[in-house]
């Protein structure tokens, strides 16, 4: 960032806050608060990396004038979807970004005030903390964490260096939800005791890797990244690398889970769970190249005999709730259904007694999403940069519902049950603690600070 740009920031600063740095006014910003706010009415200047199904999402935020932001750069390991991305958007912007193989780049770039981290799962906590550590804020989509261990990182990088970090789990800021789980916490289905999250989709079979060269155009081993080596397998690259394993993907825990369950916690107000148990298994085209589990059934136990459990079905499209995702929170006077179209709230008979609902407001199942609640949560992150609110969902409180999947995740994979601690996070099973973090590239890994 140039001088001159600083120096216009601090005095935008000062004018929309209306604070000295010598203020003894016990309301008044402390100087590192002070410090790592954008004047309110100032350009902010962000760049997405990652170009597939999701950055289309952020695009309404970002062209609305009225909040101000120049889009500088476009980035993605995939030539075509650079150029792709160029294209649809020569339309909507008024100015051309720059075109951009890879974020380290970017990042050098110190005019830059934040990224969009919209690739797959196993860039989002390496290219979160290096954005930070350059001193860029992050809007960081789900999963926020390739596994638990990343979830540490980014919120002790966060603290670190003081950034912004939004978490894209849109849902947190739905006014429907925030009301509704406002009330909840008021008492007004009594005291809550569980909470049923679900996804049904109906997910059709996907190839079966063959090893064949890269696409042209794609950078692979950048596509990699903080995963280790491996030759490029057929399809890899383009949405299939959620079930090719678990060097790049988190399954659908990961990819859907991380939105209802972040509900559920936040309706039930918890933290970590002291159990948990996992029923989990491939059921549907069996012989196909899916080779994460495509139905689970978890419960999570919490202290004060609340629990949380995950309905997930990737394949089976029947909606066993009515709707295709949603939370169901129960409560000892009655019960409210939360979904991205608003809420349903119900009396101890089962009566409908008050809704609010929105329809079309958010995709659900359709592949990237968008709509106005990932809108309104961006804006919230751009207003949340400027110092003009809070985040809806700061990192420190994603990471903690992020963990939910990932100890799923876990328990599928080492086929047990196993007890946590409620205060730390930590899992009481050496066998699960051996997936706490995952094999980097040598020279990739994130290093603690």
């Amino acid at each position: 960032m140039s001088s001159n740009r600083r120096d216009f920031i601090k005095k935008a600063t000062i004018a929309a806050v209306g604070v000295t740095i010598g203020s003894t006014n016990a309301n008044a910003m402390s100087a590192k608060s002070y410090s790592k706010i954008i004047g309110a009415n100032d350009r902010l200047h962000i760049a997405i990396q990652g170009l597939g199904r999701r950055y289309g999402a952020y695009i309404p935020a970002i062209a609305d004038k009225k909040n101000n932001i120049e889009l500088r750069y476009l980035c993605d390991v995939m030539k075509s979807q650079r150029d792709n991305a160029a294209a649809k958007l020569a339309q909507k912007l008024n100015n051309k970004p720059k075109l951009e193989n890879d974020i380290r780049n970017i990042l050098n770039d110190k005019d830059i005030d934040a990224v969009f981290m919209a690739t797959p799962d196993h860039w989002h906590a390496p290219g979160a903390c290096m954005a930070m550590q350059a001193g860029k804020h992050v809007f960081l989509e789900k999963p926020c964490s390739h596994n638990p261990q990343e979830g540490e990182l980014l919120v002790a990088y966060q603290k670190k260096y003081d950034k912004v970090v939004q978490m894209g789990n849109q849902q947190r800021s739905s006014l429907q939800s925030q009301e509704i789980i406002k009330e909840i916490h008021k008492g007004i289905i009594g005291d809550v005791y569980n909470a049923i999250a679900f996804y049904t989709n109906n997910r059709g079979p996907v190839p079966n890797q063959t090893k064949t060269a890269p696409p042209e155009g794609l950078d692979w081993d950048l596509f990699q990244g903080p995963a280790p080596r491996r030759a490029y397998t057929d399809n890899t690259w383009d949405y299939n690398w959620h079930w090719y394993g678990w060097d790049y993907g988190t399954a659908e825990m990961g990819n859907n889970a991380t939105h209802e369950l972040d509900i559920a916690r936040w309706a039930l107000d918890v933290k970590y769970p002291e159990h948990v148990h996992v029923n989990a298994g491939k059921f549907h085209y069996k012989e196909d190249g899916w080779e994460m589990y495509d139905t689970m059934e978890a419960t999570f136990r919490f202290s004060d005999n609340k629990t949380i459990q995950w309905d997930g079905r990737s394949r089976n499209g029947y909606n066993k709730y009515n709707t295709d995702r949603g939370t169901l929170v129960y409560g000892s006077n009655g019960s409210a259904m939360i979904n991205r179209d608003g809420y349903k709230l119900y009396d101890i008979q089962g009566k409908l007694i008050r809704e609010n609902v929105v329809t079309g407001v958010e995709d659900g199942n359709a592949l990237g999403g968008g709509g106005k609640l990932s809108e309104a949560h961006i804006v919230n992150f751009f207003d949340a940069i400027r110092g003009k609110t809070v985040l809806a969902s700061p990192i420190d409180e994603g990471a903690m519902s992020q963990m939910l999947t990932h100890y799923a995740n876990i328990a599928s994979r080492i086929d047990n049950s196993f007890e946590v601690d409620e205060n730390t996070g930590r899992i009481f099973n050496k066998e699960a603690m051996k997936l706490w973090s995952r094999t980097y590239e040598p020279g990739w890994e994130i290093k603690p600070v």
